[in-house]
């Protein structure tokens, strides 16, 4: 994936995902998506349960789209930064924080030109951007890069067995612990493993792939 711009230069590059990829058309896609569907509130349920024991600092959540994570964060205290390539998901994450009484900075920007202050946060989000290598090392670098001395890193993604269900259609998108176990090598992974999530009524539960780590020091 390269940061491809359209003829309104408007940025085409950022891949997230529930349901697809992202990728140079003539309309931004994201725009498009956030305008015409409803989308998830609820934070991730791992990043719930690894950070609620912490205390709140700054944190920065890349690729936030509407917030559902951001205003979670928010609510519990934390100085939350969202940064995501789409103004109408950083429009509607702006919204449900104002209806949830909570503020949320947000920064229109690429992931992959976007560079935030270096050891500034003490936790970094990346949920479900599923990139290509080596753009994917190229990002959870710069998550990296922006943790201070014992930040925690939060990383969650779809799994290559649940193609087809969830998630980008390509499989090199995908998740698996063992295309991630050499992704961090600047921090201390203390979790990396396939967690299960609930699925529709009636259907077998998905599974996520989870990565928890810090930086020492």
């Amino acid at each position: 994936m390269t940061a491809a711009i359209d003829g309104d230069g408007r940025p085409l590059s950022l891949v997230r995902d529930s349901t697809g990829v992202a990728g140079p058309h003539e309309d931004w896609v994201w725009d498009r998506r956030y305008a015409e569907n409803p989308w998830p509130s609820e934070p991730d349920h791992d990043l719930v349960d690894l950070v609620s024991p912490l205390e709140p600092g700054k944190a920065l959540d890349l690729g936030c789209g509407p917030g559902r994570n951001s205003i979670w964060l928010a609510q519990r205290g934390w100085d939350v930064t969202g940064v995501d390539a789409s103004a109408v998901g950083l429009a509607q994450a702006s919204e449900r924080a104002s209806d949830a009484g909570v503020s949320v900075r947000t920064v229109l920007a690429d992931l992959l030109s976007y560079r935030p202050e270096a050891e500034e946060f003490d936790l970094v989000v990346v949920a479900n951007i599923h990139l290509l290598e080596p753009e994917r090392t190229l990002l959870f670098s710069t998550a990296a890069e922006a943790l201070r001395a014992g930040g925690h890193l939060f990383v969650v993604g779809h799994h290559l067995d649940d193609l087809g269900r969830t998630g980008p259609p390509d499989p090199d998108r995908l998740y698996t612990t063992e295309r991630l176990q050499d992704s961090f090598p600047t921090l201390v992974v203390h979790r990396l493993e396939s967690s299960p999530r609930r699925a529709g009524p009636g259907e077998p539960p998905l599974t996520d792939v989870v990565v928890w780590a810090e930086r020492p020091g």
